[in-house]
């Protein structure tokens, strides 16, 4: 299931996405934001695993004995 999100760029931002479309780069415009999306999400990842590491190195961490712990 796909939802539709309309959306308001500045005329040069919108000249760059129809751009980067027309020269192939990206299938269409939805694939260029979805390409963004992917950035987005891959960058928030990142920084969560680096508060991740941050906290571990303080020792604040939980050793597992099972898969149980996880809960």
């Amino acid at each position: 299931m796909r939802t539709i999100i309309n959306i308001s760029l500045p005329n040069s931002l919108a000249k760059e996405v129809k751009n980067e479309v027309k020269e192939g780069n990206f299938a269409s415009t939805s694939e260029f934001f979805r390409h963004l999306l992917r950035l987005w999400n891959t960058e928030k990842m990142y920084r969560d695993l680096q508060i991740s590491k941050k906290e571990f190195k303080k020792g604040n961490f939980k050793v597992l004995k099972s898969i149980k712990d996880l809960r």
